[in-house]
């Protein structure tokens, strides 16, 4: 999983409340494609093409320089709905790398963990300044977000402080997911396995029903 330190980019205002994962990729019979990079071009597909699958212009990601983002900010309960996972890779195959918003839906919070991208929470009105900001001049437009510090920073401004749990934050950090921690520890997993046949060895037979 590719690690995620600090980062200066585009940031998109994008703060409609309650986006829900059917609105970030919706299920239908070319779905999925064959591969998790392919879904980039499905993600927010609603919103992004026109019924004659030409780019809705009026969409913010089809405009520059938002086209280029890999920030997002987004309105209260971002991600909510069913528990798809392929709704944070289609993001992921974007080019976006961070969220901040009020809320999410959990199952999209945890997800983004697993994928290398960055849910940041901030209240409501601390975002909708943000937005306007980046909305208003091109000198805004470029976003800092330092997750060492746990902070987030406009050109000139003082950084905005927000919190994460540290065990996870150390993970984004060093590019590690769930799995990946887990088989860091395969050798003490091997060690149980192999005390544990021998006290237990009935656990461990082949062959039997």
């Amino acid at each position: 999983m590719q690690p995620f330190t600090e980062i200066t980019a585009i940031a998109a205002p994008f703060l409609l409340a309650n986006v829900d994962t059917d609105t970030i990729i919706r299920p239908k019979r070319r779905w999925p494609p064959p591969t998790s990079t392919e879904l980039g071009a499905w993600a927010f597909a609603a919103l992004r093409y026109l019924p004659d699958g030409q780019p809705n212009p009026d969409f913010i990601l089809n405009q520059p320089p938002y086209n280029r983002a890999q920030i997002l900010l987004c309105g209260r309960n971002f991600g909510c709905g069913s528990s798809r996972e392929n709704a944070v890779t289609s993001l992921a195959a974007t080019g976006l790398r961070c969220f901040i918003a009020p809320s999410y839906g959990a199952i999209f919070y945890n997800n983004c963990f697993q994928n290398g991208l960055l849910p940041i929470e901030l209240p409501e009105d601390v975002v909708a300044g943000l937005a306007d900001q980046v909305a208003a001049s091109p000198e805004y437009n470029l976003l800092t977000v330092n997750l060492s510090a746990s902070t987030v920073a406009l050109p000139k401004q003082e950084p905005i402080e927000f919190d994460i749990d540290p065990l996870r934050r150390t993970a984004l950090l060093a590019g590690i997911d769930d799995v990946s921690a887990t088989m860091r520890l395969n050798e003490r997993i091997e060690d149980f396995r192999v005390r544990d046949a021998a006290e237990r060895p009935w656990l461990y037979q082949t062959g039997v029903r």
